[in-house]
């Protein structure tokens, strides 16, 4: 299965005196990542996506493997989806430079009509643009 990939830039005021980056910062990181996957999930679905639907984070969690230190050079952070359910879905992550892990991660989004104000199924075409990632 495929995992979508996005790159990301450190900042150097996500750093604390000793040039590690900030447990808050590992949090925005995700977002950049996921937002990056959801902006071309809606570029790849065009029409097809349903309109007034964003996605909720409903849960999220971090584990934290190793010390990030600044650097001009960005993280990779790989995404992938664990679950699709009917008005949700589970991403995992892995912030990481080849093969060592910073953080590991997962974030549970559940799909939410801006409209009714309720969660939404998701739709038939964003389960065939999520399927691809989807990851055991």
């Amino acid at each position: 299965m495929a995992r979508y990939t996005f790159h990301c830039p450190l900042r150097w005021s996500d750093s604390d005196t000793n040039q590690h980056i900030n447990n808050v910062a590992f949090a925005r990181y995700l977002e950049e990542a996921r937002v990056h996957l959801q902006y071309d999930m809606t570029r790849a679905l065009a029409d097809r996506a349903p309109k007034d639907t964003a996605y909720i984070v409903a849960r999220q969690e971090i584990a934290f493997r190793r010390p990030l230190l600044y650097r001009p050079e960005p993280v990779t952070i790989e995404t992938w989806v664990t679950k699709i359910a009917g008005a949700s879905l589970v991403l995992a992550y892995e912030i990481k430079d080849g093969e060592d892990v910073y953080a590991t991660a997962s974030s549970t989004l559940v799909s939410f009509n801006t409209v009714q104000q309720r969660p939404a199924r998701l739709s038939d075409a964003e389960r065939d643009y999520l399927t691809p990632l989807l990851e055991a």
